[in-house]
């Protein structure tokens, strides 16, 4: 009887114990899930959702997926937006560091979180890369989710060692054996990929009349009211749309 028992504790034993260890497990899963999917804005010291693990929901005609979220009213900053000025001055010293003298700014965007800077190459007056410029710091930095993730010459794609602002370590090399002529989508399907998608989660608001090709994916500005409201992006293979969520509400632009 007594050996009988001691076996019956054993077990009890054993099962209690693989319990606990299931059950911290998963503790420690969601504790580091929600480690992973959380960055610290290191110029506002604040906690923020990382653009790049936005929910995705099938949805384009392309057969990709769409990123969704909101790109109304999310601002993030009380600080005064920058002047065109001071984003332009900090994106010049941020090209001439990289030393390439085929990169020239074409356009400048301002909005409450932030300045947006479009990079082309003099050369074929492709997109090369987009730019970030922090109002409070004026660090400029690359742009998340596509210019890192799609872009194959200047991005992640092509080369890209490691992000960095002005006067760090790290930025841009070019892989020369990209070309935007690979793309499959067009850039009058990624204007009509874009619109199907505002139509479904933005109802009212309308594609810009162009849509800017980079090498692996087009940025095309979104409409009200014949004014700038924000960003999203197509890939150029699967036509995947991608919304900027970071730049908060359109204050000017300089071109």
């Amino acid at each position: 009887m007594n050996k009988t028992l001691g076996i019956v504790l054993v077990v009890i034993g054993g099962i209690l114990i693989s319990a606990l260890i299931f059950g911290a497990g998963i503790f420690l899963g969601h504790s580091n899930f929600f480690a992973n999917n959380n960055t610290t804005n290191s110029f506002r010291g604040q906690t923020v959702n990382n653009p790049s693990y936005s929910m995705m929901d099938e949805y384009n005609m392309m057969g990709g997926y769409n990123t969704t979220g909101s790109f109304e009213n999310n601002n993030t900053t009380n600080v005064p937006p920058l002047t065109v000025d001071q984003a332009k001055q900090a994106v010049e010293g941020y090209l001439n560091n990289l030393n390439k003298s085929d990169l020239e700014l074409k356009e400048i965007m301002i909005f409450s979180n932030n300045a947006y800077a479009r990079i082309v190459e003099k050369s074929t007056g492709i997109g090369a890369m987009e730019l970030l410029v922090d109002p409070i710091s004026l660090s400029v930095y690359p742009e998340y989710g596509p210019n890192m993730m799609w872009n194959q010459k200047y991005g992640q794609m092509g080369g890209y060692r490691m992000m960095g602002g002005s006067g760090m370590m790290g930025g841009y090399y070019n892989n020369t054996t990209a070309t935007s002529s690979q793309m499959t989508v067009t850039s009058d399907q990624a204007l009509q990929i874009a619109q199907q998608y505002l139509d479904k989660q933005f109802p009212g608001y309308k594609t810009a009349t162009d849509a800017d090709p980079f090498y692996g994916y087009y940025t095309i500005d979104i409409m009200k009211e014949n004014q700038p409201a924000g960003m999203l992006s197509v890939n150029g293979y699967s036509g995947q749309v991608f919304l900027h969520t970071w730049h908060g509400t359109f204050i000017e632009m300089w071109e």
